[in-house]
This record gives C-alpha cells, structure tokens and sequence, in this order.
C-alpha cells in the first residue's frame, strides 16, 4: 500500500515538473515572437494614429514655472 502511494506521488510530481517546464518553454518563445523591435528596444506598431506626448495647457506652464 505505501508503496504504491509512492509510486503515484512520485509520478504525479514528474507530470506537474514537465508540464511546468513546457508551458515556461511555449511562453517565452510566444512572447519572443509576437513583438517586433528596432534597434534601440522600441516595438514598432501598425497603428496611423499620432501619438500626443505633451499638450500644451495652462496647468502644465504652472508647473514648469514652479519647477525651475
């Protein structure tokens, strides 16, 4: 009876180990694949949508003013 209960822990701990292991392999290699980068690190999109980084508003010249 112990001896057999063993048997099934043990087999079961080498069943969690593989399938742990293969599901950390298919992640990396999925996230490695879905994104494009140039050079510097920056992923490139397909959007034509212009990114607005800075707006110029009265809040935002209140701050600068105070900050220097």
């Amino acid at each position: 009876m112990q001896k057999s209960r063993r048997d099934f822990v043990k087999n079961a701990a080498i069943v969690t180990g593989t399938a742990a292991l293969g599901a950390t392999v298919l992640t990396a290699t999925t996230v490695k694949g879905s994104t494009s980068a140039d050079g510097h690190g920056v992923v490139v999109g397909k959007s034509k949508k212009k990114e607005i980084l800075y707006k110029k508003t009265a809040a935002w010249e209140e701050f600068y003013k105070q900050a220097k």
